[in-house]
């Protein structure tokens, strides 16, 4: 059974950075694709970032030139690094994998406040 845990996330005042970690673990197998999602209150989830097993990667458009996305295959992490965060960023953010099958952490809390 495959695990995923994130960390990272944390209270950052509008213009901070923050940068999420998430490992994976267990029975992993071939990765398709490792990704970041987000749920704000009141709303629905929402893919934030992707990173396919080809290196390529998609972004929603409120968060292109801001976040990056990477991944590092050797130890079976993704990462977010988040810059010029801004209020609208607030949001509990998931971890998710498919390996054939889609693989979610219990997510991070990101705060962005002054």
């Amino acid at each position: 059974q495959v695990q995923l845990v994130e960390s990272g996330g944390g209270l950052v005042q509008p213009g901070g950075s923050l940068r999420l970690s998430c490992a994976a673990s267990g029975n992993i197998g071939s990765i398709y694709g490792m990704g970041w999602y987000r749920q704000a209150p009141g709303k629905q989830r929402e893919l934030v970032a992707i990173v396919f097993s080809g290196g390529s990667t998609n972004y929603v458009d409120s968060v292109k030139g801001r976040f990056t996305i990477s991944r590092d295959y050797a130890k079976n992490m993704v990462y977010l690094q988040m810059n010029s965060l801004k209020p609208e960023d607030t949001a509990v953010y998931y971890c998710n994998l498919n390996n054939g099958r889609i693989v979610w952490g219990k997510g991070t809390l990101v705060t962005v406040s002054s």
